[in-house]
């Protein structure tokens, strides 16, 4: 019979991820760093407080980020970036919020509203790119390791049967693209339910975001 010491050891090296494995946080570290751009670039009637004020924190952040990453805290380096993403995406609907207040009492011009929105049309696809990136079938690190969750999406590839294939985050950014755009995963299907709030909170987004767009059209024409 096994002791239990021995039992507590096999289950430790099969479901402990090794502190000395080192996942590329490139992407992510990039995508926020657009995601900050985008949203400074906003005027401040669409930001709450300066327009700097979110992407600074965002970028601050970044910086125990890349130490847990360095260190091989992959639990830190996990619950950093959700706290980055909740703070983006905060600034994300905000922003959709003011703008379509500057529709209905009109302290935005035309094209200053165009510009605007394409802007937060633009950050409303990286975004949930990170999103579905660092949520899918628990994350790059789970995923890398072979000891990843139920997929919450379904990729054609997976459907096909290869088992060597992984996602990428262009795959990612495929997918937001195509919520964006269509409103719908188009060749990938959505499994979990997590997955599925959080494209239908990104459809709605990109929705509200082309509502604005047309109605503005309307009152020019």
């Amino acid at each position: 019979m096994k002791s239990w010491s021995n039992i507590k050891e096999m289950t430790k090296s099969k479901h402990e991820i090794p502190k000395n494995l080192r996942i590329s946080r490139w992407s992510f570290l990039i995508a926020i760093f657009v995601i900050g751009a985008l949203l400074a670039s906003l005027p401040e009637m669409l930001t709450v407080g300066a327009s700097w004020f979110i992407p600074a924190i965002s970028f601050m952040l970044l910086v125990p980020l890349i130490y847990t990453v360095a260190r091989g805290h992959h639990v830190f380096t996990r619950i950093l970036t959700f706290i980055i993403l909740g703070i983006v995406t905060s600034g994300l609907i905000s922003s959709v919020i003011f703008l379509i207040d500057t529709l209905f009492t009109h302290k935005a011009v035309a094209s200053s509203l165009f510009r605007d929105a394409v802007l937060l049309w633009v950050a409303n696809v990286i975004v949930f790119t990170v999103w579905y990136w660092e949520v899918d079938q628990g994350g790059p690190v789970s995923r890398h390791t072979g000891q990843s969750q139920s997929p919450d999406f379904l990729f054609p590839q997976i459907a096909a049967g290869l088992t060597n294939w992984k996602p990428g985050f262009f795959d990612y950014l495929f997918l937001a693209f195509n919520t964006n755009t269509a409103f719908s995963p188009t060749d990938t299907s959505v499994m979990s339910r997590r997955a599925k709030l959080l494209m239908m909170t990104q459809a709605s987004i990109s929705l509200v975001i082309l509502a604005v767009l047309a109605a503005r059209a309307v009152n020019i024409v």
